[in-house]
């Protein structure tokens, strides 16, 4: 097993996450198994409690893990499936140490940080490597590993602690360090300067670890004079300063490393034994990326959220939204609107900004009201959905979106003044959503519905049927506690909102569809976190389908089964001229391949092309 540890220095939020996925991304290129561990030097247990504002969003995992938004960069730029112990938290490494002291594992010994809490990080990330995340079952070659925050921090000693004894056990042919530093550029005399960078890999050489490679985030591409200037002070030839600088698309910082000779550095360096062929995945990141840059026409979508301030709070939506925006060719354009702007206080109040969030809503293609907590901000997000199902503008709701899009119905069609979710008013008389018993609200982390759940279509011609492909059942992860109220189910079914998917009881309610609109959709699940760049999430890609006008043209020409291992070169890489059914319509041609899942059973998703990647 090979291990390669990322850490950072000057500034968290460097990009570890991204260059950590990219260097993952070469090296599956080059055929080998990647896995990926996330080390947060927190104290949570896990990331489930945390505010969007504090960390980002809450990324999920198919065994129901709540982690870090990193992981879901390893899912997306991997195409693998994690499990919630490839996060390693300060937390999990106490807990589990504690827990074995209570026990008596440690009988008659005092428990220090070394060597107990470095052991167990070290037999945690030795167990953790070798469980694969491929759906071939394969044992991974690679572990890519990366702490978070930076070099220096109190929390994190025992982590840099436990890879300097770690080097020596694993041996140095198996062990690599990437260290991450900033190469700040002041204005006022535009010179990229090296100090932080010197400063940074001082304090992690006094700590026992020396960088293999030093990757620098700059704005512009190194100058020769600084690159040499860093392998004179740190220690590395001029060849181990890799240069990051700013890029259009994420989709080219693995082409940057290629570039620079990461792979055949990590080969000579690691002994890894890698055939020197044409790498048919970079190629595909190639397409990908240039033709992220050449789109021309724009696409809108108002984006109704609670938490708009930091864009971070909905990485994987924004990510699921490119993915589908790409594989129509059109660049996407997020409108961010915080809900609470669109409601009657904020017209009293500030109506500037009432009169700007309205603005942006009606003049954006399509509407998503993402998942959230907590009442501020819910009646905003009901005023959106009701402009937008009024309208006939393309809406997508997920999980709160699809409980609020439920309660707006009430409310406005059914005649159902006080419909609520019992969340927001347990007095309700009309309570359309409510708490399931699904867990003990003794506590507050991990209690939630979470995870891989089945969701069977309930009807044969549903939109959202067709764009996943016409299976009969959709495997998709779930964070939420509370759920439409099936008792009223009837109600909603005569008025023309159809619940086109439950679960396999019958008693959850998991889509919604409104007859007669444009793309009135509502996912209980959050289809985001399975979404590919190369195979988009079905229901954003309905989405923004029919935000461009092409649902029903896409849909009438139906899609063509067929299962194709997307990531490996024996699939024969992006280009299958030989078996693909082309839908012309009055754009750019779209292609619509479902993939088979082996790891969920069934199928899953759809591989969507242009057509024009795939002559």
């Amino acid at each position: 097993m090979k291990y390669i540890l990322v850490t950072g220095g000057v500034i968290s939020g460097i990009g570890k996450g991204i260059i950590a996925s990219s260097v993952g991304t070469i090296l599956k290129s080059c055929g080998l198994h990647v896995t990926a561990i996330k080390i947060d030097p927190y104290i949570n247990i896990d990331a489930g409690t945390f505010s969007p504002y504090e960390h980002g969003e809450v990324f999920v995992l198919d065994d129901g893990g709540e982690v870090d938004l990193d992981l879901g960069n390893y899912e997306r730029f991997l195409d693998i499936r994690l499990t919630k112990d490839n996060n390693l938290t300060t937390g999990k490494i106490y807990q589990s140490v504690i827990n074995k002291e209570r026990r008596g594992d440690y009988l008659g010994k005092t428990v220090q940080v070394v060597p107990h809490i470095t052991d167990a990080i070290q037999e945690w990330v030795m167990k953790q490597a070798r469980i694969s995340v491929d759906d071939d079952g394969v044992e991974p070659q690679v572990c890519v590993i990366e702490l978070g925050g930076t070099v220096g921090d109190i929390e994190s000693m025992p982590f840099i602690e436990a890879f300097r004894q770690f080097q020596f056990k694993v041996k140095r042919e198996n062990f690599c360090n990437i260290h991450v530093s900033l190469i700040p550029q002041p204005n006022t005399t535009g010179e990229q300067k090296t100090k932080p960078t010197q400063n940074s890999v001082r304090e992690l050489r006094g700590l026992g670890l020396s960088p293999d490679l030093i990757m620098c985030r700059c704005t512009t591409p190194l100058e020769t004079a600084v690159k040499e200037k860093i392998s004179m002070f740190c220690h590395v030839e001029p060849t181990q300063v890799i240069c990051v600088h700013d890029v259009a698309s994420i989709y080219r910082v693995p082409l940057l490393l290629e570039e620079q000779g990461v792979v055949s550095y990590f080969c000579q360096r690691l002994n890894l034994h890698v055939e020197t062929r044409p790498r048919k995945m970079l190629t595909k990141w190639k397409e990908m990326a240039d033709r992220s840059d050449r789109l021309l026409e724009h696409v809108s979508i108002a984006l109704v959220g609670k938490y708009t301030k930091l864009s971070d709070s909905y990485t994987s939506v924004i990510k699921a939204l490119e993915h589908s925006a790409l594989a129509i060719n059109h660049k996407l354009e997020v409108k961010y609107i915080d809900s609470a702007d669109l409601e009657s206080t904020t017209l009293q109040d500030e109506p500037v900004k009432y009169h700007e969030a309205w603005q942006k809503l009606c003049s954006s293609d399509g509407v998503l009201v993402p998942g959230g907590f907590g009442v501020r901000g819910t009646e905003g997000k009901m005023l959106a959905i009701n402009w937008a199902r009024k309208q006939n503008k393309p809406f997508l709701g997920v999980c709160l979106g699809m409980q609020l899009a439920v309660c707006e119905f009430a409310r406005n069609v059914l005649g159902w003044q006080d419909a609520n979710s019992t969340e927001f008013n347990p007095e309700s008389k009309h309570p359309v959503v409510i708490d399931m018993p699904e867990h003990n609200p003794g506590q507050m982390g991990g209690t939630m519905r979470l995870g891989k759940r089945r969701t069977i279509f309930k009807s044969n011609n549903s939109v959202m049927r067709r764009l996943y492909g016409g299976l009969e059942y959709v495997e998709e992860r779930h964070r939420h506690r509370f759920e439409v109220n099936p008792e009223l189910k009837h109600h909603f079914e005569t008025k023309g909102l159809q619940f086109v998917g439950q679960d396999e009881e019958g008693e959850r309610m998991e889509i919604i569809e409104l007859e007669g609109h444009n793309y009135f959709v509502g996912v209980q699940y959050h289809p985001e976190f399975t979404s590919r760049p190369i195979k988009p999430s079905p229901p954003y890609f309905g989405l923004l389908l029919a935000a461009v006008g092409k649902l029903q043209s896409y849909l009438a020409k139906g899609c063509r089964l067929s299962p194709r291992d997307t990531y490996s070169d024996r699939s024969g890489g992006s280009s299958p001229e030989a078996d693909i059914s082309e839908l012309s319509n009055n754009g750019p041609d779209v292609v619509a391949v479902p993939v088979q899942d082996h790891h969920a059973g069934g199928f899953h998703g759809g591989q969507v092309l242009p057509a024009e990647a795939l002559h």
